[in-house]
């Protein structure tokens, strides 16, 4: 499989999330090693979120929507480098390295995560304008509860999955509902993802690295 062909180490059309949503609260799992692998994913440098502008000037939308209703936005992922989504096809191909199996995916075999459409050979996120987040209660500090964690890979997930509380269910539907009045178009495996409806590149894979310094060079 080719990754090179027509990836782009251009990073002009990007931005730092938080500079443009300064309350944005950011877990980048992917920078940790708490993540369905176990390691820090190739490409992330920093933990921080990048997103295409327009990407980015539709979060904020969605933030300001929020905020009023005394929510922020928590962010898992946005840009996603190529050389990422590599080390998660690697990974897959590795049948020994289960480690991670009784958090992110008990119900599955590793190699089903990419039948199942949890995990993409060629992501959305790496074109920029998809991202994973939450909503944070402001009064407790807290993620509100959506019945799964992020990246558990199950189809408690999916969006419309009724076999969770109706507390669990409301709580997805306010953070579909107003990311997709903001522009956003949801998916249908995972509760936390969202890519911009009208998104600037949707036929160019990007593979510089997670870090602001690189977009501010």
């Amino acid at each position: 499989m080719s990754y090179r062909s027509d990836l782009t180490l251009d990073p002009s059309g990007f931005v730092v999330l938080a500079d443009l949503v300064p309350g944005i609260v950011q877990e980048i799992r992917y920078y940790s090693t708490y993540n369905f692998i176990g390691d820090r994913i190739d490409g992330y440098e920093e933990p921080c979120a990048i997103l295409t502008r327009e990407a980015a000037r539709a979060v904020k939308a969605a933030s300001n929507e929020l905020l009023v209703q005394g929510y922020r936005l928590k962010v898992f992922d946005a840009y996603r480098p190529a050389a990422a989504v590599k080390h998660f096809v690697f990974w897959g191909i590795e049948d020994q390295d289960v480690r991670m199996k009784p958090y992110f995916y008990p119900d599955l075999e590793k190699q089903a995560l990419f039948a199942e459409g949890y995990i993409a050979k060629r992501s959305s996120h790496s074109r920029g304008s998809t991202i994973d987040l939450t909503l944070l209660d402001m009064k407790t500090g807290k993620e509100l509860d959506m019945g799964s964690p992020f990246d558990f890979f199950s189809e408690v997930s999916h969006p419309d999955y009724r076999g969770i509380t109706e507390e669990q269910y409301r709580n997805r539907m306010l953070l579909q509902r107003v990311m997709v009045r903001n522009g956003f178009v949801p998916l249908d495996c995972e509760w936390w993802h969202f890519t911009l409806k009208d998104e600037p590149y949707p036929d160019t894979y990007f593979d510089f690295p997670v870090s602001s310094a690189y977009l501010r060079k």
